[in-house]
């Protein structure tokens, strides 16, 4: 407080505080919110509590797009980020569109135990990709930078990234809570959704195209971040229930919440150690992930 009222400020004090603390903290609120709204929309879309991007394989589909821009160091007049978020945009989309490919049945249903089952076969595929990229085509130096950054971790944000995210949070608020009625109606099923008048299969596509954009600039900037968009959905509609103008924003909210408390986490638990994030969050996120599994067993 006293460096934000101008008082006992120092050089060194103002490049801690707002050249490295307050960009993390602000890129660490935007990828929580993102990621915490893409899980409950697609949770929505596909009828699966169990769907989150790291789960469906897109984030891992998204690093594949990722690393290989920084391991193959592609020369462009475009700015290396950018690469990377394109790059991690195709690939999230191919990724999405092959679990979907396997998972989808006959009848156009998608099955919560062959979609995650699905998620879980891209996940690997796109793992090993990640894997052969770094061996086989990097560089010392930058295999082990992308090998640091497939962990997750909001270390290397700077102002101009932070923005950028922040900014991808604020239309993603926008658009998801505007459209809430659209999503309650996905929620009764396809039938009911198109007896209100909604074009089902162009509109499930809008928002799944959205959801793998929004993972993809996730990914560019911080690396792959698991459970987040798992967890926090799930949690939130045990309070609040399923109506989306309510869900969105408080998942929103607590997935900022959990990822700055898991970044706070992994600062402090080790100092000087360098925990990455996603650590933290598949510690607090994969006990939720057994819970529901077991849930789901039962109910079959």
């Amino acid at each position: 407080m006293r460096l934000i009222a101008g008082a006992g400020v120092t050089p060194l004090n103002d490049e801690i505080v707002w050249q490295m603390r307050a960009p993390r903290v602000l890129g660490s609120i935007a990828v929580g919110a993102l990621l915490a709204l893409s899980g409950a929309v697609l949770q929505t879309l596909t009828g699966n509590e169990l769907a989150d991007p790291y789960l469906l394989g897109i984030s891992s589909g998204a690093s594949v797009g990722a690393v290989a821009v920084l391991v193959i160091g592609i020369n462009s007049a475009l700015s290396q980020t950018l690469l990377m978020t394109l790059a991690s945009f195709i690939g999230a989309v191919a990724a999405l569109v092959l679990v979907l490919a396997m998972a989808t049945g006959r009848s156009g249903a998608l099955p919560a135990g062959r979609t995650i089952l699905a998620g879980v076969a891209v996940g690997q595929l796109c793992s090993a990709g990640v894997n052969l990229l770094i061996m086989v085509v990097g560089q010392r130096d930058t295999a082990r930078m992308a090998l640091a950054w497939t962990l997750g971790a909001f270390t290397g944000l700077n102002w101009g990234s932070a923005v950028t995210l922040a900014a991808t949070a604020v239309v993603a608020l926008a658009v998801c809570p505007a459209n809430a009625r659209m999503l309650d109606a996905f929620a009764f099923g396809d039938v009911s959704a198109a007896s209100l008048g909604i074009a089902v299969i162009p509109v499930r596509w809008a928002f799944l195209v959205g959801t793998a954009l929004v993972t993809a600039v996730c990914v560019a900037f911080v690396g792959p971040i698991g459970f987040v968009g798992l967890t926090v959905p799930h949690i939130v509609r045990l309070l609040v229930g399923p109506r989306h103008a309510g869900l969105l924003p408080l998942s929103a909210l607590s997935g900022a919440l959990l990822t700055v408390r898991s970044d706070t986490a992994a600062r402090t638990l080790a100092p000087g150690s360098k925990i990455p994030v996603g650590v933290i969050t598949a510690a607090v996120g994969a006990p939720v992930l057994v819970v529901l599994l077991r849930r789901e067993a039962r109910h079959s």
